[in-house]
């Protein structure tokens, strides 16, 4: 009997019962369009998930926010600057926890990555905005992994930089 009893637990945690995703990934969010493969895996499991603020492409410094069962998720907003702002410097140190510089991203610019957060500086090239800051931080649900997390959140925003800025129209 005791076989069964774990045999059955076994099945029940194998097909993921009670901790799945019942909503579908946005296809946007904060005015820029989002990878879902990149998204995904900093999304908690949940019923449903909502996109909450303005867009960050046209409401300079604003946060957006994607929510799931009420729960923020990711935190994401883009400054426009008038230079190029160091994400190592001294100025930023205190958004990071365990902060590293970011490899050679595959575009112009630089980021810093904490535990929990990225900070990308890129070109833009518009009167407006020589520079994009662009920010991301994941809530507490993320991947509890540290290494799985930061690779996680690497690959969304090297996937989303270049769609926010083709969004706010950068020409560099």
């Amino acid at each position: 009997m005791r076989a069964a009893v774990v045999v059955v637990g076994l099945a029940l945690l194998i097909s993921g019962c009670g901790s799945s995703r019942e909503y579908a990934i946005p296809k946007e969010a904060c005015g820029v369009p989002v990878g879902d493969k990149e998204l995904t895996p900093l999304l908690p499991h949940g019923e449903k998930v909502e996109v909450v603020g303005d867009s960050i492409v046209t409401n300079d410094g604003s946060i957006c926010a994607i929510n799931v069962d009420d729960y923020r998720a990711v935190s994401l907003s883009i400054e426009q600057a008038e230079k190029f702002y160091d994400p190592m410097g001294k100025v930023g140190s205190f958004r990071f926890t365990n902060r590293k510089k970011m490899a050679p991203l595959p575009f112009e610019g630089s980021g810093a990555m904490g535990d929990r957060n990225v900070m990308i500086s890129t070109p833009c090239g518009l009167p407006e905005a020589d520079h994009l800051i662009v920010f991301l931080v994941v809530g507490e649900k993320a991947a509890k992994d540290v290494n799985e997390r930061r690779s996680d959140m690497e690959e969304f925003m090297i996937d989303f930089v270049p769609r926010a800025k083709k969004a706010i129209a950068c020409s560099a």
